[in-house]
Parts: C-alpha cells; sequence; structure tokens
C-alpha cells in the first residue's frame, strides 16, 4: 500500500514572527491570524467537534472574513484536541429535525461548505482524526486535505436512516470516482488514513506533530505566486468540472486573458526573463 511522503520547510520560514491576531471571538471556533495565514479551528472536542447549528455559523463567519482580508492568502482548518477533525454532525440535534428543518440545515451547511470551497484562496484541511459524516465533506470542500495516520474518514448518514447532507453525495464521487463513492457512501464503513490516500481523498500523510507544519509550507508555497491567478487556477477548475471539457477550455482562455492583462503577469514575466524573484502584488 502506497504511503504519502512529505518534504518540509522550517517552520521558521514559514510562521511570520508577529503575533497571532484574533478578529473575532466566536463560542464554537478558534480563529486567528498569523502573517498571512488563517486558522480555524472547530473547538468542540468534548462532542470530537461535531457539528451543529451554532458551529456552521461560526464557520461562516470566520471563512468570511478570511474571504475579506487581503492581507489572508490561504487557511487551515482543523478540529480541537488529538482525537477528532470533525466526527460529523450532532446527532442529539439531528434527532430532533423535521423534514422541513432538515432541508433547511442541509441547504445552511451546504452554503457554508460553497464558501470554503470558492474562497478564492487556498484551504488546506488538516485532519487530525475523525473526519466523519459532515467532517468528511467538510474537508472535501478545502482544497487540499492532508492528514495524520491515524485519521478516519467515511460518510455514516445511512446507519441513522439519512443520506449525506453536505455535499457528500456530489463531491466524493468528483474525487475519488462514482463506484468508490457508492461503496463508502451506501456501507457506511470508515477507512483509514492509508485507503484515504490511495483512493485520492487525502493528498498527504504526514506525522502527527508536523500536521500543522506542513500545512503552512504547502500554503507558504503557493503564497509565493501571484493571487490573481492562484484565485482564477481555482475558479477554472472548481466551475471547469461542473461543464464540458470543451466549455471548461473556453473558461481556462479567459481566465488566461484576464490573467494576462494583470501587473502581476508582467512582473512574473520580466522577473523570469531578468532571472530575479518577482515581487506579486495581487494587480
Amino acid at each position: 500500500m502506497a504511503t504519502a511522503t512529505a518534504t518540509l520547510t522550517p517552520s521558521a520560514a514559514i510562521v511570520p514572527s508577529a503575533p497571532p491576531t484574533s478578529p473575532l471571538t466566536l463560542a464554537n471556533v478558534l480563529y486567528e491570524k498569523k502573517g498571512t495565514i488563517a486558522y480555524v479551528t472547530v473547538n468542540r472536542p468534548k462532542v470530537l467537534n461535531a457539528l451543529n447549528t451554532p458551529t456552521w455559523a461560526d464557520l461562516r463567519k470566520a471563512f468570511e472574513d478570511a474571504r475579506d482580508d487581503a492581507a489572508v492568502r490561504g487557511v487551515i482548518l482543523t478540529g480541537a484536541g488529538n482525537k477528532a477533525f470533525i466526527a460529523g454532525a450532532d446527532i442529539g440535534e439531528l434527532a430532533q429535525v423535521t423534514a422541513f428543518e432538515a432541508e433547511q440545515s442541509s441547504r445552511f451547511g451546504q452554503e457554508v461548505l460553497d464558501l470554503i470551497e470558492n474562497l478564492g484562496k487556498p484551504v488546506i484541511a488538516a485532519v487530525n482524526g475523525f473526519a466523519l459524516g459532515g467532517g468528511c465533506e467538510t474537508a472535501m470542500a478545502c482544497t487540499i486535505r492532508i492528514s495524520v495516520e491515524t485519521a478516519k474518514f467515511g460518510q455514516p448518514e445511512v446507519t441513522l436512516g439519512l443520506v449525506p447532507g453536505g455535499g457528500g453525495t456530489q463531491r466524493l464521487p468528483r474525487l475519488v470516482g462514482k463506484g468508490r463513492a457508492l461503496q463508502l457512501i451506501l456501507s457506511g464503513e470508515m477507512i483509514g488514513a492509508q485507503e484515504a490516500y490511495r483512493i485520492g481523498l487525502v493528498n498527504e500523510i504526514v506525522p502527527a506533530t508536523e500536521l500543522i507544519t506542513r500545512a503552512e509550507a504547502i500554503l507558504n508555497k503557493i503564497g509565493t505566486n501571484a493571487p490573481i491567478a492562484v484565485k482564477f487556477a481555482l475558479e477554472a477548475v472548481n466551475k471547469g468540472l461542473d461543464t464540458s471539457q470543451g466549455e471548461g477550455l473556453l473558461l481556462e482562455a479567459s481566465y488566461f486573458g484576464l490573467c494576462a492583462a494583470t501587473e502581476d503577469k508582467k512582473e512574473g514575466t520580466s522577473a523570469f526573463l531578468e532571472k530575479r524573484t518577482p515581487e506579486f502584488h495581487g494587480r
């Protein structure tokens, strides 16, 4: 079975010396910024970071702030403690909802995950434990997923008489293929990090002590590139997956043209020809 490997960049080169700032005080989510990275941590460790309505609302506020802050170039999303990323929905809350409330709850969660997926900036899921149900769906909405060896993934909704409601029936097939997705969704079984890596659900597996450092290293590398190009590349991939290849190619050409009109394109090409490091400003 294949094992993921990672080349680590020293954290001193990644994390700026400036102290973290906490722009929002949220009940169920810790949110802070260090330099160009925003850190979002679901903070309900006593219930394995389960998602209830207030937690979804806190996630929305945190990611809206990260989206609107031009100084933020990327986001790391993780869970508090060492047992769970997000273990799923709050079953106590879920057990009480009516059919109408369940549909509304599903739509609200989907909107939050659409915000994460289409943030215009890379979001890394640092999966430090259980990522089940809504937790797996949240990880799938992120740009990249890295995981510790002990993490577990799954969509167990059918064992509760439900179907995935946070995008699992749509994102999972796009990530791992229809057959593998249906096997996971219909069986409700959990898989380990190595199997998640094998089928393409996880990008990398790293030691727990290096999880955040590796996420920072990836964002640090992406952050050296032109912000507008990164944003348009994300949009081209996300929107292109919902169209035919021909329509996707037209979309790609449009974004290529838009990038060509930016100051960053002029700077990038000039720096290459002059054999120097480019200085991008997102213009």
